[in-house]
């Protein structure tokens, strides 16, 4: 797989809650933490956008699990058109069983969207700084995802696409911002990718904040504010009044 770079620009005003994130770990520490194969084509990626591919785990056959590209902006079985994905990169973990657009994917479609720290921005007086939210321990993490699969109805085209949960955030990174992605813990992927499982009561109590230590919040430079700028310095953190620029 290759992830597919959009060639929109979002700018600053349009970046929704968790908007942006990275994923550049190496394939050896994604198949020992995930147990998946087919991660060493996927390109190292420093500020993931929404409507680009994106790499996410989930139910593969036979009960194994899988890497697939999914499409970042949830476009449901019943849309009339792919641009409702680009409204829809979210979904608020509180409201997954009444919304329609998300709770048939919740019962029977999650997923793991790979990460291995996420952008928030903080707003101080007219400006909006940039964190990059990861583990201490430069750990790659899944994010609780939703899929769907839609075809075009004018051209037959077929797209799988995903949204990202959010949830009221951890108190380390509560100061940023008011909404971080759930996060799943190790010792329950299992569940939550399992396809079987479409007990809503059970799944509900998988979306809590982060509640273990080790996550943190570093301000970064603003060149991540641009979706076309790429590099590992952009999650470095800012050590000199020029890295505000």
């Amino acid at each position: 797989f290759r992830l597919l770079l959009s060639t929109n620009r979002y700018s600053l005003s349009a970046i929704p809650m968790c908007g942006r994130f990275a994923f550049y770990s190496p394939h050896e520490a994604v198949t020992r933490l995930f147990g998946v194969a087919g991660v060493a084509d996927i390109e190292p990626r420093w500020n993931i956008a929404p409507t680009q591919y994106i790499a996410a785990v989930r139910a593969g056959d036979e009960g194994r699990h899988a890497i697939a590209m999914l499409y970042w902006g949830l476009v449901p079985s019943w849309a009339k058109e792919r641009s409702i994905g680009a409204r829809m990169i979210n979904a608020r973990g509180e409201t997954l069983r009444e919304k329609p657009s998300f709770r048939n994917a919740y019962r029977r479609r999650r997923c793991l969207v790979l990460a291995d720290g996420y952008y928030e921005w903080q707003r101080s007086g007219g400006v909006k700084q940039p964190f990059f939210i990861s583990f201490t321990d430069g750990e790659p993490f899944g994010m609780a995802g939703l899929w769907e699969s839609w075809k075009d109805p004018a051209s037959g085209e077929p797209l799988e696409s995903c949204c990202i949960v959010t949830i009221s955030p951890a108190a380390s990174v509560a100061h940023v911002h008011g909404r971080m992605p759930v996060i799943i813990p190790a010792e329950a992927r299992a569940e939550w990718l399992d396809a079987t499982n479409t007990d809503a009561d059970r799944l509900d109590r998988l979306l809590v904040p982060w509640a273990a230590a080790g996550l943190v919040a570093r301000a970064v430079s603003r060149r991540v504010n641009d979706a076309r700028n790429q590099g590992a310095e952009l999650v470095e953190p800012l050590g000199s009044p020029q890295d505000h620029a």
